[in-house]
């Protein structure tokens, strides 16, 4: 059974940060691209950072570069990202997702049928 389970969402003030993890389970892990995706209240899925299955090159959307680092534990099968300076426009949830296309990762894609799986997703909420 594949299953993909983030947490370490919260409620955090701006400025503040967090880690989420992504636990992965029934599928060969270290042999998928991953990425986490997000949505907003209202609004469409946005790819937000995606790394190679090996974990050795990375990629982020504009707008968390050099707040967001997205790392994986191919021993642990767990997926992370980490988050600084975090911004109201932060506020969503968070989904991590496992892809054998390796445009997901590199360019990222908002479609949900480039992946193979996702996760239920982690409410994050950056707010005063």
């Amino acid at each position: 059974q594949v299953q993909l389970v983030e947490s370490g969402g919260g409620l955090v003030q701006p400025g503040g940060s967090l880690r989420l993890s992504c636990a992965v389970s029934g599928f060969t892990f270290s042999s998928y691209h991953m990425s986490w995706v997000r949505q907003a209240p209202g609004k469409g899925l946005e790819w937000v950072s995606g790394i190679n299955s090996g974990g050795g090159s990375q990629s982020y959307v504009d707008s968390v570069k050099g707040r967001f680092t997205i790392s994986r534990d191919n021993a642990k099968n767990t997926l992370y990202l980490q988050m600084n300076s975090l911004k109201p426009e932060d506020t969503a949830v968070y989904y991590c997702s496992a892809s054998s296309f390796s445009f997901t990762w590199k360019y990222g894609s908002n479609r949900k049928t480039d992946y193979y799986s996702w996760g239920q997703g982690t409410q994050v909420t950056v707010s005063s």
